[in-house]
């Protein structure tokens, strides 16, 4: 069973910071720096600050995914 995994990913350029949910964070990572990705493609190059397991399933990721992108959210971001 695989699980889902929130991620945190912060513009080198910008500062902004853009929060997903992915299997495999490593490769959409890769996937936002290479410009494949419309909403992060003018604010590379960008670095990995943030990981969360949120085990199998979606329903329960995607709730964590809006808290990260929520204002309390993202303000705790910031200070990582």
């Amino acid at each position: 069973m695989v699980n889902y995994i929130v991620y945190a990913i912060k513009s080198e350029r910008s500062g902004r910071i853009y929060v997903g949910m992915s299997f495999d964070p490593e490769r959409r990572l890769k996937e936002h720096n290479s410009g494949k990705v419309f909403s992060t493609k003018g604010f590379r190059p960008w670095i990995l600050v943030f990981l969360e397991n949120c085990g199998p399933k979606r329903t329960y990721a995607r709730k964590r995914e809006k808290y990260w992108k929520s204002g309390i959210g993202k303000e705790k971001l910031k200070t990582k």
